[in-house]
């Protein structure tokens, strides 16, 4: 009985006798292990954000990951669980057998398994070769769609499928069989062709042949939808020619979209137009404060790469800030203050440990310097009573900060939770405003380990475009683990003391943020960015990155 029929006569009661005997599945054997699921999900085109609700669900809860890890890094790295087992499918094997066979038996071991296509699982990416397999071994199987390359990557090239005169949209897998050139070559309907990566010179030949002119716009784009896409356009005659240079270098599929639609691409280019794209980004921070940073990069088109300069590590000894956490709770202190993400973490750290939470803030005011600071306690569940209206920094706490009055303040002590290696600057300035501060290590700070020897290679050769530095610790660590940044690479300082810094390391700073913060800093770096490609523009120049240019473009300040 199909599965339909079977359903509808649950549904209804019992089923009405028929002349035929209906053969049903054996029931599972007692204690046999349940089989479990095979979910085949469209990856997208590149960019992970382009995922849907949906696939990013099924990879979470996922056993198994089969996909190309490189195609897919960085899906499996921002979505895949840590411990869930991945396979490649280059090492799995190519044909579309082999790799049914690695997700059958997986999901016989009673496992959860996430299948990765590129774009959609069932447009030109193999989906329902493997779908009928699972179905012929009769193992559960879920098909989540995805946005498909031959919509997204056009729509991130600037190439709209569809205009007054191009109504129609035809896609085709150019390295399928069977390919009808002469229907292709015939009308004006914009033509989307899939899998021409080898093929270019023929597929152009075989349309011209067929009867569309060889001076028909084309465009191809490699990479799509990341941020090392590149796009060529041309012509149908001269596509193979003008992009060979592109498909060569590309490590992903090729979109070609051929028709009047091209022409729309010097208007409507967004993406490969973006202030920072496809600049390649040091980001020598924390590995817990570089998140929000990055991803703020990200929006502007950068590429940023992390590479941790200072390890956060407990205190030596932990009776001290275990007393003065003890002595929040019994009400010692008047207010707390918190001067940085760590610090809110270690303390957080150890509410848990002792069984607290945020109610045992009740009655204490807390102050925060930085708003990814404030951020932290906010998501902690407290809202912070003081946070310098100014400069975001001990100073500007110091401005905002009220003298101590007996008559309005019942206690006088103020807790303070730092790094070891922190300035006096503020305990110095409660003290004057009255204060009794009880300044206390709540963590330690020491240099990172050295990066991997690329990563030294390309601080140093200039293979970076530009180097962010969000402290004067992040300047001298850097600088002492990695080496100096070659003299091509743009510096770019949160505020006056790291850019100080910085100079007195023989380093030219480029940018300044107009305020300490995160946001400011990634802002004044695409501003930046933005100014390069106008003056070239304006000069008549190709768009070049800071790594692209000669080492003798820039000097190193003196």
């Amino acid at each position: 009985m199909p599965e339909g029929a079977d359903a509808q006569a649950t549904a209804g009661g019992s089923a009405p006798s028929t002349a035929k005997t209906t053969k049903r599945a054996a029931a599972p054997k007692a204690g046999a292990k349940p089989v479990g699921t095979v979910a085949l999900i469209g990856a997208g085109p590149g960019d992970p954000g382009l995922l849907t609700v949906r696939a990013v669900e099924v990879l979470r809860a996922a056993d198994v990951v089969v996909g190309s890890l490189e195609l897919h890094a960085d899906v499996v790295a921002r979505y895949a669980r840590p411990d869930a087992e991945r396979v490649d499918t280059s090492l799995a094997g190519s044909s579309d057998t082999e790799l049914a066979r690695v997700l059958v038996r997986h999901a016989r071991d009673g496992r959860a398994v996430a299948r990765l296509f590129s774009g959609d699982p069932f447009l030109a990416g193999h989906g329902a070769e493997a779908a009928a397999a699972l179905a012929k071994a009769k193992v559960p199987f879920e098909v989540v769609p995805g946005v498909s390359s031959a919509t997204a990557v056009p729509a991130y090239a600037g190439v709209p499928l569809t205009s007054a005169k191009a109504p129609e949209v035809r896609v085709v897998d150019v390295s399928a069989k069977g390919v009808s050139w002469d229907a292709l070559a015939s009308g004006s309907a914009t033509l989307v062709l899939l899998g021409a990566e080898a093929s270019l010179a023929s597929v152009s030949e075989r349309l011209v042949a067929a009867g569309r002119p060889a001076s028909t716009p084309a465009a191809a784009t490699c990479n799509g939808t990341t941020t090392s896409q590149q796009t060529v356009v041309t012509t149908l005659g001269r596509l193979a020619a003008d992009a060979a240079p592109v498909v060569s270098g590309c490590t992903g599929r090729v979109v070609v979209v051929v028709g009047e639609v091209v022409n729309q691409r010097d208007k409507l280019s967004w993406f490969e137009t973006k202030p920072l794209f496809g600049w390649r980004v040091l980001v020598p921070r924390t590995r817990e404060q570089a998140g929000t940073l990055s991803e703020q990069l990200r929006t502007f088109g950068a590429v940023p790469e992390e590479v941790p300069t200072i390890a956060v590590e407990p205190p030596r000894t932990p009776q001290q800030v275990e007393r003065a956490v003890k002595g929040l709770v019994t009400g010692r202190f008047e207010w707390i203050a918190f001067t940085s993400r760590n610090a809110v973490k270690a303390i957080r750290e150890k509410f848990e440990e002792y069984g607290l939470d945020a109610r045992a803030f009740s009655g204490i005011k807390v102050a925060a310097v930085g708003e990814q600071t404030a951020a932290d306690l906010r998501s902690w569940g407290i809202v912070p009573d003081l946070v310098p209206s100014g400069e975001q920094s001990s100073a500007g706490l110091l401005a905002d900060w009220p003298a101590y009055d007996p008559v309005l303040d019942p206690i006088d002590r103020v807790f303070l939770p730092r790094a070891d290696i922190a300035t006096e600057t503020l305990v110095e300035g409660l003290t004057a405003l009255g204060w009794q501060v009880e300044d206390v290590t709540a963590y330690r700070t020491v240099r990172a380990a050295p990066p991997a020897a690329p990563i030294r290679d390309a601080i140093k050769s200039g293979g970076f475009d530009a180097v962010i530095f969000t402290s004067s610790s992040t300047v001298r660590n850097l600088v002492g683990i990695a080496g100096k940044p070659h003299t091509t690479t743009v510096v770019a300082c949160i505020g006056p003391a790291t850019a100080k810094t910085a100079e007195e390391h023989g380093l030219r700073v480029d940018v300044l943020a107009p305020e300490p913060s995160v946001a400011a800093l990634a802002g004044a770096l695409a501003d930046y960015g933005t100014s390069l490609r106008l003056a070239a523009a304006e000069a008549g120049e190709p768009v070049l990155r800071p790594s692209e240019k000669r080492p003798s473009a820039r000097r190193r300040a003196k």
